[in-house]
């Protein structure tokens, strides 16, 4: 959250710790990512990239010409081997066939964007009407045929992690395709993507920025006034929940969809209007976690950077299992060898979405650790293979601040739905003006939310970027949440983001 104002004022709040989504993992030599891995479309059209490129926060490579061209479109480029359940590894050429069919079906449904009549209502059901029609054509004996099944209903569950949702069957298909995602081979932050905003940190004047400050409510269309200051009157005033509060002229909010889902009708007081709270219902969010695991020594080969997960015996034509308790594993699409090994050690991230990935959640870190074994082991063939050293991940549901980790369009909801969200409060231009919501382009790839509120405060400025506010000026409320815990960005009086136009 930011807080604007045009009166100067000195600032008076000090920088406290911050909790960040980059973990010191103490289990390993290296940094955990528990929120943002990638930076997906590293090129001069991301706004994050050329702020950690004019930092220099980038490793070898990442701002090479030749890899801002590539057109990853949010997938994971890398080295992959791809396990089935049978503890066998797959045939390349039939898991690399499959995987370009999905990704034709999936071409296929983003070009039905603004087409009137849709033959179907989500991403899913249209997915699978056409594996349907296209599988039945195919000559192969039933063990290739079932095999091809299954890796289309891996890609699906890939699909899933991408969009942040549990199921494609949620995603709506006529706004699939409106989603754009930027060219460039994904990038990582050697040290750790909390470099980033840290960075931006140093840029700003001391004490502008006071953290682990959460907020109750947030008062606009409103008059208050400062004790023992007659002469000036704020339109919005910000509730933390120790009691303090901060008056201002604007407020840029950048919480999580997830949090508004769940808070918005108490969080704002009067309450929005009834079309962002009904745009704050159609829009979908969901879980997608991390689970990091630490191995004495590596299974796998120095090549080999992603490692897939096929269950043999599912189809994306058949109903997948509501046991969670049994099953919720399955929900796994791979893992991520963490690269360098001598910096990061021998560490593999496990993506898993859905309900599945919040049902994770619940259980106990020995739990998890004794469930990853066991589906290595299968997944290898190798009984004997050694138990992981610890396990760390991330828990996006449960975090109060976030409840999930994606928004995305859901079947009943629209782009639309994205932009009446992103308008400023109120409608009337005179007003205090508050942006509302988890800000966000059309974009397919999550960017960082620093990306979200330079945007907003663009808006909120007439369309003018923001620049540095004069010294003496002071600060903000900025909620960045953690995996456990959220902290609040405190500042006062005057936008500060320097480094963003």
């Amino acid at each position: 959250m930011i807080l604007t104002s045009l009166q100067e004022k000195p600032p008076y709040y000090q920088l406290e710790k911050m909790p960040v989504p980059t973990a010191v993992w103490s289990g390993a030599s290296g940094l955990a990512e528990l929120g943002a891995h990638w930076i997906h479309g590293p090129s001069e059209g991301n706004p994050v990239f050329r702020l950690a490129s004019s930092y220099g926060l980038l490793g070898p490579g990442a701002t090479e010409e030749e890899n801002q061209r590539v057109e990853a479109k949010g997938h994971p480029l890398l080295p992959v081997i791809t396990y089935g359940s049978s503890g066998k590894v797959l045939s390349p050429e039939l898991v690399n066939g499959t995987r370009s069919l999905f990704s034709e079906l999936l071409g296929s449904a983003q070009a039905l964007a603004g087409v009137e009549e849709l033959p179907a209502s989500s991403v899913g059901q249209y997915m699978r009407a056409e594996i349907a029609r296209l599988a039945s054509a195919w000559d192969e004996d039933r063990d290739d045929k079932q095999l091809r099944l299954a890796v289309l209903s891996a890609c699906l569950k890939l699909e899933c992690c991408i969009s942040g949702t549990h199921s494609m069957d949620m995603v709506a298909l006529g706004s699939f395709g409106e989603y754009t995602s930027l060219p460039g081979l994904d990038c990582t932050f050697p040290g750790g993507y909390s470099s980033l905003p840290e960075r931006i940190l140093e840029t700003l004047p001391e004490g502008t920025v006071l953290l682990n400050k959460p907020v109750r409510t947030i008062w606009w269309q409103g008059s208050f006034r400062e004790e023992g200051d007659a002469d000036r009157d704020f339109p919005v005033r910000v509730e933390c929940e120790d009691g303090d509060s901060f008056l201002t002229d604007h407020v840029i909010v950048t919480v999580p969809l997830g949090f508004l889902k769940e808070r918005h009708q108490d969080f704002f007081h009067p309450p929005l209007p009834q079309r962002k709270a009904e745009a704050i219902h159609r829009l979908g969010f969901g879980t997608n976690n991390k689970i990091f695991l630490e191995f004495e020594q590596p299974f796998w080969e120095p090549e080999q950077q992603l490692l897939e997960v096929v269950w043999e015996d599912e189809s994306p034509l058949t109903e997948p299992s509501a046991d969670l308790k049994a099953n919720w594993f399955k929900k796994l699409v791979g893992f991520v060898v963490l690269q360098p090994p001598e910096q990061l050690g021998h560490v593999l991230c496990g993506f898993i979405a859905g309900k599945e990935s919040e049902y994770m959640e619940t259980l106990s870190d020995t739990e998890v650790l004794s469930t990853m074994t066991h589906v290595l082991r299968t997944l290898t063939g190798n009984p004997h293979l050694p138990t992981p050293c610890s396990v760390l991940r991330s828990c996006w549901h449960s975090a109060p601040y976030t409840r999930g980790s994606y928004s995305y369009v859901a079947v009943g909801s629209s782009g639309e739905d994205i932009d009446i969200l992103a308008q400023p409060l109120p409608e009337d231009a005179s007003g205090p003006k508050a942006a509302a919501g988890a800000v966000r382009g059309r974009g397919h790839a999550p960017l960082l939310l620093l990306h979200h509120a330079r945007r907003a405060a663009v808006r909120l400025a007439g369309g003018r970027a923001p620049q540095p506010a004069p010294a003496g000026r002071g600060p903000v409320v900025i909620k960045v949440p953690s995996p456990q815990s959220s902290a609040w960005f405190i500042a006062r009086r005057s936008l500060v983001l320097r480094g963003l136009s």
